[in-house]
């Protein structure tokens, strides 16, 4: 059956979230050169809209912006804080914005419903989504999970990531007592109205934890079943890979030097991200980021924003088995993998 599941609701209601947290408390391959824009000489104005308020995860974007490399490349780039950032798909998909940040089970849901996104780079290369327990608590593994109660959002996605990790344990949904708390994802497991929770990023809950006296332990969804999957993809229309393929290539080849600029002076990313959104904290958000850089190329292995037909088939299916997207939905048609610097193919294997 078809799904009406947002999955940035999560992420734009987790902003809330956060501020009550808060207020509680090896070598990089050289840049591949930047591709020209279709008019060399003149300047192509695009939008991004991203997926969330500034933070870590944009850390390559604000590089690329404040250095100048997307203005080098011919492009005027204007970046966008969305009011609602669950209407990101549609902006992109009717032609508003240029460029969007999402997810790519969102990316899948709106090509469900008739929306023409495709994914054309990861942000992340993994899943951020955790099972989240106190440092002192027993629970160790799902199998641990018996008998304890689990707090989630009340999204059908996150259900889903729980009753995969206990059926890899053995166990199932009635082995736990599950528990809708909304967004109350942080407050529920400090108070102790629930064991564990599920639906918190281990690059940043775990942190706000920590800073407010908290000390936790996380499970990272991947290694207990859930299938591998990227957390944050930037997608763009099918009519303007259509109409201006070339500008998209050069815009991902600053997109990918902006984050390796990243990854080779963190110190300087994270200062350039505090100009642009100056109620960040800075050490929660350079915490962030050295765990995320590594997510972002493998440690150096991979280039920037490289998609695998593997990674896209592997979640999609699931998330058909897990009755969250419709069969109809073609996989394959929702990514491109050829538009990067040095890619070959549309659809390379994993």
């Amino acid at each position: 059956m078809s799904s009406s599941i947002n999955p940035s609701a999560r992420r734009f209601s987790r902003r809330d979230v956060v501020r009550a947290s808060a207020a509680i408390a090896g070598g990089l391959a050289v840049a591949a050169p930047i591709a020209p824009v279709s008019q060399a000489q003149d300047t192509t104005s695009v939008t991004l809209a991203l997926d969330w308020y500034p933070n870590a995860n944009h850390a390559g974007i604000y590089v690329a912006q404040e250095r100048g490399y997307f203005a080098d490349a011919g492009l005027d780039v204007e970046i966008v804080v969305p009011s609602d950032p669950t209407t990101v798909l549609q902006t992109v998909g009717a032609g508003r914005d240029t460029f969007g940040i999402s997810y790519q089970s969102e990316v899948l849901f709106a090509r469900g419903q008739g929306v023409p996104v495709v994914s054309v780079a990861t942000l992340v290369q993994h899943p951020l989504n955790s099972l989240m327990v106190l440092e002192d608590s027993p629970i160790e593994t799902p199998a641990d999970l018996a008998g304890h109660s689990v707090a989630v959002t009340g999204l059908p996605a996150d259900e889903a990531f729980l009753r995969t990790m206990l059926e890899e344990a053995g166990l199932t949904l009635d082995d736990v007592e599950v528990i809708n708390v909304g967004y109350d994802l942080l407050p529920s497991v400090f108070s102790g109205r629930a064991d564990a929770v599920i639906g918190v990023y281990w690059t940043h809950e775990t942190i706000l934890a920590e800073r407010e006296g908290y000390p936790v332990r996380y499970l990272r969804v991947e290694e207990w079943g859930v299938p591998d999957y990227y957390e944050l993809v930037l997608v763009t229309s099918e009519s303007i890979l259509a109409g201006d393929e070339e500008m998209v290539r050069a815009f991902l080849g600053v997109l990918q030097h902006g984050y390796e600029g990243a990854i080779a002076d963190p110190e300087a990313a994270i200062d350039l991200l505090i100009a642009e959104s100056p109620d960040l904290v800075r050490d929660v958000e350079l915490e962030g980021l050295e765990l995320l850089m590594p997510l972002w190329t493998e440690n150096g292995t991979i280039s920037f924003g490289q998609q695998t037909a593997e990674r896209w088939e592997a979640f999609g299916e699931w998330l058909k088995a897990e009755g969250l997207l419709a069969e109809e939905v073609e996989i394959a048609a929702a990514w491109r993998g050829d538009l990067l610097p040095g890619a070959t193919s549309a659809t390379p294997e994993g």
